[in-house]
């Protein structure tokens, strides 16, 4: 079979937030089960990667990448060569899927698929879920979907969600679809495997500064409203009155929002007889000199070991997000054996909580202050906590078994669409 994944940033732009890594192994993981997938994209969050070679053929982990230039809004991506190129290709592939909403190369796919009479499913990543549309340009993006989108998804052979709440808000919004498919993010595990044989004890902390008897306390993600940063640190606040000790390590990509997470740090007091403010420190290089003094450090985007040694030698995991579709640094994190303290809001909360792999909490800066403060304090229960939830991770989101449900839902469609 012939998939054409049509995506507005594909990997390696990190910058451009969760998807990149999942949809890249999903492709990765299909292609080592013989599918031949092609994607086509644009440079979004790729101007500096010198060896990206734009509209010619590009190797990744047995995918083929196509990157094609975009002009104007970032986020808008739009692209008259990308979509050139799919009229001018699509009729060589059987089905087509798309991963996005409110971009021009979702308009461009959708529209020559139906033209073509391609079958193809749309992977909407969250962005319809109720959150991420009432908190930011809600108005503009109602219209939008409504004079634009909404014609695309009617007319989708099937809508893909990332687990049942994200499917379950869309059909309460009576949005418009012929069938629904929910198969999960994955997480490659051989990949993490592999990595582990470099890993040192401590590597984490001894590059960062951070001396062993600190407590770790983990966010992993993009600087961004949604991920619920607000509640975070004043809720962090509350726990260093009661464990000095603790250091919050932000691990991610600024998304125009460390300027607002540092007002929150400098706005909050802590009254305690040794420890007066919180003190930030901002990592834009390997001097770890003033780390020390620091109970809030900003890391940027961590990669590689890096990415391992932080998950591996932290002591809890949040994400007090507003939304999110899945969740897929907490699939990582439980994989390293991290107890996990998530909002209701992230979508694979529901899975937590069933095996108590962590605490799940309302976006509530005192229900996150306990939950932290009753992980740290509870060494056997954040063992277990990290027990269950490595056990999650290899019985439901290994990409082998992820892609052999894809595999399944392609041929299903693609073969009804031959009977239509």
């Amino acid at each position: 079979m012939k998939i054409l994944h049509i995506s507005s940033s594909y990997w390696p732009a990190f910058e451009m937030g969760g998807p990149i890594e999942s949809v890249h192994q999903l492709n990765k993981w299909l292609s080592k089960k013989g599918v031949e997938v092609t994607v086509y994209t644009t440079n979004a969050g790729l101007k500096n990667k010198e060896n990206i070679v734009l509209g010619r053929e590009t190797g990744i982990d047995g995918v083929k990448v196509f990157y094609f230039p975009y002009y104007g809004y970032i986020h808008w991506t739009f692209s008259p060569v990308l979509c050139w190129a799919i009229r001018k290709n699509i009729k060589n592939f059987d089905l087509i899927h798309i991963t996005g909403v409110w971009n021009f190369p979702v308009i461009a796919a959708a529209f020559w698929a139906r033209f073509y009479k391609k079958p193809y499913i749309i992977s909407p990543r969250g962005s319809l879920m109720k959150e991420p549309l009432a908190k930011k340009s809600s108005f503009k993006k109602r219209l939008y979907f409504w004079l634009i989108s909404k014609r695309d998804f009617k007319n989708a052979a099937a809508i893909h969600f990332t687990v049942e709440a994200e499917k379950e808000e869309y059909l309460k919004a009576g949005l418009p679809f012929k069938k629904t498919v929910v198969i999960p993010n994955s997480i490659d595990i051989s990949g993490y495997e592999i990595q582990n044989q470099y890993e040192t004890k401590l590597i984490f902390r001894d590059k960062f500064g951070i001396n062993a008897g600190k407590k770790i306390i983990l966010f992993f993600g993009r600087l961004h409203w949604i991920k619920g940063l607000d509640t975070l640190i004043p809720a962090f606040a509350e726990v260093v009155k009661k464990e000095p000790n603790a250091v919050l390590v932000l691990a991610g990509p600024d998304n125009d929002y460390q300027g607002e997470v540092l007002k929150f740090i400098n706005g909050i007091n802590i009254r305690t007889s040794d420890v007066h403010k919180l003190r930030p420190l901002i990592l834009r290089t390997s001097d770890v000199q003033n780390i020390k003094d620091a109970n809030v450090i900003f890391t940027g985007m961590l990669l590689g070991n890096d990415k391992i040694a932080a998950y591996r030698e932290s002591d809890v995991f949040v994400l007090p997000s507003y939304s999110e579709n899945f969740g897929m640094a907490v699939v990582e994190a439980m994989y390293f054996g991290l107890p996990v303290v998530i909002t209701k809001g992230v979508g694979i909360s529901p899975s937590i909580n069933k095996v108590g792999a962590g605490i799940v909490i309302e976006k509530n800066e005192k229900q996150l202050t306990e939950a932290i403060l009753k992980i740290l304090n509870n060494p056997d229960l954040a063992k277990k906590m990290g027990e269950n939830g490595r056990k999650l991770v290899e019985k439901e989101f290994s990409c082998d078994g992820v892609a052999e449900k894809w595999i399944k839902e392609y041929n299903n469609l693609f073969y009804k669409s031959i009977e239509l």
